[in-house]
């Protein structure tokens, strides 16, 4: 963690038991998607002498024994809470149960709860030194995925949004070695301090030099970065992001951007590594392996053994990113445990591919065209490249790839109203159609309190009676409208431009029409 101003080798050998488990883990894990439930990424670990202690997914079993909740949620209406638990032993989330437990409301997830045994679960996190507290909760439906064939929904984190334990059970702490994955998405990430997972201070506050252990993703290059603008894989060890022995740049840490991100960090005494790979296909490669930074403080490391995510070390909470599962381990696991884990996590099958096309029904790929004539029937709802405004403009089967896809949505759940729905841009994931000042958008989840209701609209029957109209859920007499080739909410007459009542219904009147990316 950094503040906010700047914001021995492995183990040598495997013993020949551990040896051959390895090698059945990592054969079972490459069979197919339908073994991933079979063994875990725990099992692995533990074949290999670095038993995991703390493990968390909102998305399915770490181990393949598992059977209890993954995390709970808390819904808005009456502030009921319910864990969610798996389809079965071993499995993926149980999508459904969360789905119709915050129907009509919307949720946050309040707990995710360690498979390890140990009780290292994650709950909101206090005030810290860097910023107050209580932290925001994730919105439980904002970082749908697909995983396995099985619909799940990961952690969301927004600027302001962080879970923490400081009273741990088996995490390492002073220099003892320890390693941790965690599976990111690769595309949604800022400049922010700090997006990590793993090991930070007990007291929330910033205790110095190598007090910290603990995977970060971004793009800050205030004290450390890679080649290319970013993002890259670093290491947060307090007082600095690192990426090599050195402070500042390690050209061997690309700018990964995968959508799915796997990233590892081990370390030990005088000794420590960086991973990463594509979760959905391919192996590991390492980004830095060796001795501990060279500067004041790391070497010997601090470590204090709490488990951070979304935050720094002091709760720093300017950082955005999202989470889908991830783990802690006893020990400095060996490549060969960690190349057969990687295996495990192609193979659990996650994308964020469409479940449908045409419909209103969440998960539907869809484009909206404009109904207003004669201007405008051949519009479609689209984000501006140049800027983050949402317009409309001629979309044809001669438009580029670009235009296509710009002018193309995924519905989701409502972000504010599970009954209602949101948009999110089909190729810039994580980003959702919002009003501000009432004008249309697209942008992340910026951690302002309304982002949610400003991202959700209520599907009516068409006021010009053709087609499907969207009424705001925080503004129910303004419904989404094109006026002069530019995208609002807007009521039937008012003080604003856009409010005009000239072809208001026609303006607010959508056809959900097929994708056209």
């Amino acid at each position: 963690m950094i503040k906010p101003s700047i914001r021995r080798v492995g183990r040598a050998l495997l013993a020949v038991g551990a040896t051959a488990a390895l090698s059945l883990g990592l054969l079972t894990a490459t069979a197919g998607t339908s073994q991933a439930a079979t063994q875990g990424p725990c099992d692995l670990y533990r074949a290999g002498g670095t038993p995991c202690v703390a493990a968390h997914s909102t998305t399915r079993a770490l181990y393949g024994a598992y059977s209890g909740p993954l995390y709970q949620v808390r819904r808005a209406s009456d502030n009921a809470t319910r864990n969610i638990g798996l389809l079965s032993t071993g499995g993926y989330a149980d999508a459904a149960a969360q789905d119709s437990f915050c129907a009509g409301t919307g949720c946050v997830i309040t707990v995710l709860y360690d498979q390890s045994g140990r009780g290292n679960h994650l709950t909101q996190a206090p005030a810290g030194g860097a910023a107050g507290g209580p932290d925001n909760l994730a919105n439980a439906f904002e970082a749908p995925v697909t995983v396995g064939g099985h619909k799940a929904y990961g952690v969301y984190v927004a600027p302001g949004t962080g879970y923490r334990n400081n009273n741990t059970n088996g995490i390492a702490t002073g220099d003892q070695p320890e390693g941790m994955y965690a599976i990111f998405d690769g595309t949604h990430f800022n400049g922010g301090c700090c997006f990590d997972y793993g090991n930070a201070e007990t007291n929330n506050l910033d205790t110095g030099n190598g007090h910290m252990e603990a995977l970060y993703f971004g793009d800050n290059r205030s004290w450390g970065s890679g080649s290319g603008n970013g993002p890259w894989v670093m290491a947060d060890l307090e007082n600095g992001l690192f990426s090599g022995v050195n402070r500042g740049p390690n050209a061997n840490d690309p700018s990964v951007n995968n959508r799915f991100l796997t990233a590892m960090l081990k370390g030990g005494p005088n000794q420590w590594a960086l991973r990463g790979g594509d979760a959905r296909s391919g192996g590991l490669s390492t980004f830095y392996s060796g001795a501990r930074p060279n500067a004041t403080g790391y070497n010997p490391m601090h470590k204090e053994g709490a488990i951070i995510l979304g935050i720094g070390g002091d709760n720093s909470k300017w950082a955005q990113g999202t989470f889908y599962e991830g783990v802690m381990t006893q020990g400095y696991p060996s490549d060969a445990t960690e190349n057969a884990v990687q295996a495990n996590i192609t193979a659990a099958g996650y994308t964020s591919g469409s479940t449908g096309t045409g419909t209103l029904t969440p998960g539907s790929r869809i484009s909206l065209r404009a109904t207003t004539a004669p201007c405008c029937t051949s519009h479609y709802l689209r984000h501006d490249d140049a800027d983050t405004k949402v317009v409309i403009s001629d979309t044809n089967s001669s438009s580029s790839a670009t235009d296509k896809a710009d002018a193309t949505w995924i519905v989701r759940a409502g972000l504010a109203d599970s009954s209602c729905v949101s948009f999110e841009s089909a190729n810039n994931p994580g980003r959702f159609l919002h009003h501000y000042n009432y004008e249309l958008y697209l942008d992340f989840d910026n951690g302002a309190g309304s982002f949610a209701q400003d991202s959700t609209f209520c599907p009516t029957g068409g006021n010009s009676g053709t087609g499907t109209s969207f009424q705001s859920v925080n503004f129910p007499t303004k419904y989404l409208r094109h006026y002069n080739y530019t995208a609002y909410i807007a009521s039937n007459g008012g003080s604003n431009s856009w409010d005009s009542s000239a072809s208001w219904a026609a303006d607010t009147s959508w056809l959900v029409a097929q994708p056209w990316g």
